[in-house]
């Protein structure tokens, strides 16, 4: 029984005994019979018909205890009328009480599956409002892959033709190292958009990552280096930071460098003239949810993660645009200077790596976007 219960059923219980008290003092005063309503009225609140039937048992057995008192010649079958008269009292009382407390439990039991009922359909809906979301981006998704199928197939020529007169005009002999060195860039960044139209031939399908160990610089280098003329044309400073002792990372050189190109390219445009992006490389513990993660990709991965986060002074972004910015055709560029699929395949290409991509913004303190990715730490020969 609850505390609150118990409470209530010790005073109704003190009640009783001060009455059938001041009913053996004074058996003749009828009025002090009629307190018995109080101990029936504090049961009923219990709505425990046992107990009810108890205490109405008690309480009329209580009213008769005046008869067993000396009385005067003729008031016996008077005192037995009126002891009669209160005993139906109460007897009413306690239905009328019981009846009452039911009919509130009845009216609560009701609300509560009312209630029950009304936060399913809530559940329901929001359910259904998700599938219908998940619906139309699987649809925008798929007619991106048709556009994207068809466009590929004409642009693949000319990136043929284009691939072939560099790697002429690369043999011809005058040209200088400095100009080699260009032209080996321009052909590297031909080959990669041919892989990433093959991969937008399917926005849900795109190839999967071929990750292996290795050293965090291959993947920030060149990615580094070829936003580089882009950033010193807008006078934005670009700088990179390595923390000592990084350890290996788990990575598809190829993926992580669109998805480094992208994040730039973004920085690059919310950043004005004379600001500044950074790109921060460091190492810290991985929490429990980052090693399983992991290690379903990465099954020789240390507890360690590799994080790589690309800061940015621009202008940031409003609260309702963070929630969005992952979602698929989001961009908060104007018409034509953006597909709004840059972070989210960012984020599929991380996460496909095992994995995550975040991003923290304030409007006018600039965006952080950090790749978060499995880390092994590898001990030199010869150290135990």
């Amino acid at each position: 029984m609850p505390k609150q219960n118990r409470i209530v059923l010790a005073i109704a219980s003190a009640v009783f005994l001060v009455i059938v008290v001041l009913e053996t003092v004074a058996p003749a005063n009828i009025v002090g019979a009629y307190a018995l309503v109080l101990p029936i009225l504090l049961v009923a609140t219990l709505r425990n018909r046992l107990l009810m039937v108890a205490t109405v048992v008690a309480c009329v057995a209580a009213t008769y205890i005046g008869l067993m008192q000396p009385t005067k010649p003729g008031r016996f079958q008077a005192a037995v009328v009126n002891r009669t008269v209160v005993a139906g009292v109460l007897v009413m009382v306690a239905y009328m009480g019981m009846t009452r407390e039911e009919r509130k439990a009845r009216e609560e039991t009701t609300r509560q599956a009312l209630a029950q009922q009304t936060e399913s359909l809530l559940r329901a809906n929001a359910l259904l409002v998700d599938a219908k979301d998940q619906l139309n981006r699987s649809e925008r998704l798929a007619a991106v892959g048709q556009l994207v199928a068809s466009v590929a197939h004409e642009v693949g020529t000319p990136l043929h033709s284009i691939a072939w007169h560099v790697q002429a005009l690369g043999e011809e002999p005058g040209v200088t190292p400095d100009m080699r060195k260009r032209i080996t860039v321009i052909d590297e960044q031909l080959n990669r958009v041919v892989r990433i139209i093959q991969d937008l031939l399917s926005s849900t399908r795109q190839r999967k990552p071929d990750p292996s160990w290795m050293s965090v610089e291959q993947v920030i280098g060149p990615a580094t280096a070829l936003m580089e003329p882009a950033f010193h044309a807008k006078e934005v400073v670009l700088t990179s930071e390595l923390a000592i002792g990084v350890p290996l990372v788990w990575a598809d050189a190829g993926k992580l460098h669109q998805v480094l190109v992208n994040l730039l390219t973004n920085a690059l445009a919310a950043t004005a003239p004379h600001g500044s992006v950074d790109v921060h490389v460091g190492a810290r513990a991985a929490t429990a949810e980052e090693l399983e993660s992991g290690q379903r990709l990465a099954q020789d991965m240390s507890s360690m993660v590799v994080t790589v986060a690309v800061r940015d002074t621009g202008i940031g972004m409003p609260a309702s645009d963070v929630q969005n910015a992952f979602q698929p055709f989001f961009t908060t560029k104007e018409v034509g200077k953006g597909t709004g699929l840059g972070l989210f395949l960012s984020r599929e290409t991380v996460q496909a790596h095992g994995g995550r991509l975040s991003l923290v913004s304030k409007q006018g303190q600039g965006t952080t976007v950090t790749i978060t990715l499995p880390g092994k730490v590898v001990v030199p020969e010869g150290v135990v």
